[in-house]
């Protein structure tokens, strides 16, 4: 890439380079011309999410035995790195059938060789995908599953703040108050969560739960963040073929993961089906049918309404993992969950929508107004050389052009 432009491996064509800026301010404007059809979407993406996400914490605490996983995770996020891989492939085939007549073929060497390219970004939030995906299992040796989907909802801060530093997006004050009071309903939901005098690896559980915390929130908000930005910048590719890229990346992640582990604990490890049961087999899909999903709330949504839908999840878990493993729901936890609720209805009331929209059509206004004022000037400048040229010529006009 050389001065902001881009250049086609195939055609060598220079394009313009996809900035931040360009990136959030196309959302923007997609986001004030919602069609039917993409409202109904993400009713399905939100609905889809809360029931997978829901359910999550459930199947990894169903596959504790003594409090102590019997099975590798790094196994569990390898096998669904791998179901994710064969799912793309199978969607990549079923949509080059269903081509239409003169569009590019998705399956040759030279589209794939240049959508490699283009994507190389998506490493990135594989690589924190993988290292999230193990942090999810240790910290369900610290919190319950309840707990641990509320401690999630965090995430939607951190993201917001990357928001507006990596891609530029703006969110109105009333935005802004409604993350500070989720904020609020989570810290409310964990007054008195943590048992008291235990201990695990060595550490008061205390610091551990707070460290892997902190980490379980910055990792997978910065993987949010860089996959959207990755799968926006190349809108045109296939989501399918940013699938194949992005989980082909995090299989390879996490195949190292395996290596590494064989190498310390023994060969013992290299077996990535030991310990697994019909619980671990439920969490791989449910965990497979989670990324595929998130994938598409990141191209064709944002990262904040997935974060805000997995909130809704928080109530399925908190009332299965009570049904299912006789966790109580506490005062805290109903005030919390009521909280959050109310902090979601604030951030996409149409108040809070109108001042997002209307600080959208400042910015569209003021680039008509700068269009408006350069196509000014050029007239200025036109009519003035007009002008001049019309100023020299007069009594000059009328002499001979050789001197007589």
């Amino acid at each position: 890439m050389k001065n902001g432009m881009i250049e086609c491996s195939v055609c060598h064509s220079k394009l313009v380079s996809p900035t931040t800026k360009s990136i959030s301010r196309a959302y923007d404007r997609h986001k004030t011309r919602v069609s039917s059809k993409q409202r109904v979407l993400n009713v399905f993406l939100v609905v889809g999410d809360c029931m997978l996400v829901g359910l999550q914490p459930i199947l990894v605490y169903m596959s504790k035995v003594d409090g102590r996983f019997k099975f590798s995770p790094i196994s569990v996020n390898f096998l669904t790195e791998m179901t994710k891989v064969l799912f793309a492939i199978v969607m990549l085939f079923f949509q080059a059938r269903h081509q239409k007549v003169g569009e590019k073929p998705l399956l040759s060497i030279s589209t794939f060789i240049q959508a490699a390219r283009n994507n190389v970004l998506l490493a990135v939030p594989a690589f924190l995908y993988a290292i999230n995906n193990y942090l999810k299992f240790i910290m369900q040796l610290y919190f319950n599953p309840a707990t641990v989907k509320m401690l999630s909802n965090l995430k939607v801060l951190v993201i917001a703040v990357l928001l507006k530093i990596i891609m530029r997006r703006r969110f109105s004050i009333i935005q802004w108050e409604a993350l500070a009071l989720l904020l609020i309903g989570i810290s409310v939901n964990q007054l008195r969560s943590l048992p008291e005098g235990s201990t695990a690896m060595g550490l008061p559980v205390a610091m551990g739960a707070y460290i892997y915390t902190l980490i379980f929130i910055t990792v997978p908000s910065m993987a949010s963040v860089f996959n959207e930005y990755a799968l926006k910048s190349q809108y045109d590719t296939s989501i399918y073929l940013q699938n194949l890229f992005l989980y082909g990346y995090g299989a390879i992640f996490n195949f190292l993961g395996i290596l590494v582990t064989a190498i310390f604990k023994g060969p013992d490890n290299l077996d990535i089906l030991q310990g697994h049961s019909k619980a671990t087999m439920l969490l791989i899909f449910n965990n497979a049918a989670q990324g595929i999903l998130s994938c598409f709330f990141l191209k064709y949504a944002d990262a904040i309404l997935k974060k805000y839908s997995s909130t809704v999840a928080t109530i399925f878990t908190g009332i299965a993992s009570a049904v299912l493993f006789g966790h109580t729901l506490t005062m805290n936890f109903l005030l919390g969950i009521s909280i959050v609720f109310i902090s979601m209805h604030q951030f996409f009331s149409s108040l809070s929508k109108a001042k997002d929209e209307q600080q959208n059509g400042t910015h569209e206004l003021r680039d008509v107004q700068e269009n408006h004022r350069s196509k000014e000037s050029f007239i200025d400048i036109a009519a003035g050389a007009n002008e001049e040229a019309a100023h020299r010529i007069g009594s000059d006009e009328r002499q001979p052009l050789l001197p007589t």
